[in-house]
């Protein structure tokens, strides 16, 4: 199949370099001169385990190539899918959805023939209703079908969730847009992929409940983690013994710092503001979306605790800035708020982070980077440990107290086992246990 991914952001890429190696032939389109001219010289503009190798296979077998003009690509295409951005809107919270219409626009005034075209951009309920009543108004002529189909990728594994998915979810009630949708998914069927078609509003909601759900669970087990601090219990046990109770589970119960990323908190935005348009309040998420935004400054303060109750005239490590290992995303991540909270301390902030520090200069403020583990914790009276990066699970405690002004450890991840640190002689502060 002739496919046209319009978007070449993190979704875009992902989905395209996949879809490349099922063997359907891909054009990623993308408005930037720079992200284009990039991708043409071999270079991959985000950091995602294994796709600058997929990337590379299949634009050597032709299946795999970018372009800066979309009229040309969608016009032989048989399948558009639309993943630009939809950001939370300046004032109001709600999703940015201009570059969905704008995208949809052009294509409509491009495609030639029946043409499925599919959003894969998160978008509130009712966007596929306003795409399709754009194309039945001002595109009359032309015969599109409009489907959804929302992403489920976690970011660091993203490649191993698009061609080994717990569902497919396509949000469609045409008849020749189902068929052509499972022919652009059926080399999946090797791997017993379930698709799962529905009306596409139904699509559009699954994707927003999908993703607040997780995040309640993440704050959940954050809010369990401050009462454990208090009674003496172990977060850590306490999660296991809930999560093994199949109905429970135990994934997305892991206290830390609060949830960052580019989906949950702006998709938990966006349903809360949804659900207050159609007069359906949901409470759950509200409360959700205002605990974890009050997390991550609490996480600082916890620092500061950590450090007799003052950072002014201090250094502190912080090790980790992305929201999440594996990969250089830094969009709302807990550490800006983290360093936010240690610099109007007064603290002096030194930070490395494996692949994050980059993007991290445009969110910061003055803070110092460093290249290793080591050198930042050098003369150091704390080392905070914000994202569980491989290679911050073995650290040498005993080279680090030797060198570190102050032996003191807070860990938001709960990496290490407090016998652990303790050990070296270091005060340990992890989240929702005892301090020893």
């Amino acid at each position: 199949m002739r496919i046209v991914m319009i978007g070449s952001g993190y979704v875009g890429l992902v989905s395209g370099a996949c879809l490349a190696d099922f063997g359907h032939h891909i054009t990623c389109v993308d408005k930037s001169e720079a992200k284009i001219d990039a991708l043409e010289r071999g270079e991959v503009p985000i950091f995602e385990p294994g796709l600058d190798a997929i990337i590379e296979h299949n634009r050597s077998a032709g299946r795999l190539d970018f372009s800066k003009d979309l009229a040309a690509p969608v016009a032989d295409a048989d399948v558009v899918f639309i993943a630009v951005g939809t950001p939370s809107r300046r004032g109001d919270g709600h999703a940015d959805l201009s570059y969905v219409y704008a995208a949809a626009r052009e294509i409509a005034a491009a495609v030639s023939g029946f043409t499925v075209v599919v959003t894969k951009s998160t978008v509130p309920v009712g966007t596929g209703d306003e795409i399709e009543r754009i194309f039945r108004e001002e595109f009359p002529g032309k015969d599109i079908a409009v489907v959804s189909n929302p992403e489920f990728l976690r970011e660091g594994a993203a490649i191993t969730d698009f061609k080994r998915p717990d569902r497919i979810v396509i949000g469609t009630e045409d008849p020749r847009a189902t068929e052509v949708m499972r022919e652009v998914y059926r080399p999946l069927y090797l791997n017993e992929a379930p698709l799962y078609f529905c009306e596409r509003r139904t699509s559009e909601l699954i994707k927003y409940a999908a993703n607040a759900f997780l995040a309640m669970k993440i704050t959940f087990i954050n809010e369990i983690a401050d009462l454990c601090e208090q009674i003496g219990a172990d977060v850590q046990k306490v999660a296991k013994g809930i999560g093994m109770d199949k109905r429970i589970g135990d994934k997305f119960l892991h206290a830390g710092p609060g949830y960052g990323g580019s989906c949950f908190p702006k998709d938990t935005l966006a349903l809360v503001k949804t659900a207050q348009d159609y007069d359906s309040p949901m409470r759950l998420i509200e409360t959700t979306v205002a605990i974890n935004d009050n997390r991550k400054r609490a996480m600082g303060r916890k620092v500061i605790a950590a450090c007799a109750g003052s950072v002014r005239g201090k250094k502190i490590a912080v090790l980790g800035l992305t929201f999440k290992p594996n990969t250089d995303d830094m969009r709302d991540a807990p550490s800006i708020t983290i360093i936010q909270a240690l610099l109007d301390g007064g603290a002096a902030v030194h930070v490395y982070d494996p692949e994050g520090m980059q993007a991290a200069k445009e969110m910061l403020g003055p803070v110092t980077y460093g290249n290793d583990p080591y050198e930042i914790a050098e003369g150091a009276d704390a080392i905070v440990l914000v994202t569980e990066w491989d290679e911050f699970r073995a650290l040498d405690f005993k080279r680090l107290k030797s060198t570190m002004k102050n032996p003191v450890v807070v860990d938001l991840r709960n990496i290490y086992p407090v016998a652990e640190i303790t050990r070296h002689g270091f005060s340990h502060f992890a989240v929702g246990k005892k301090t020893e």
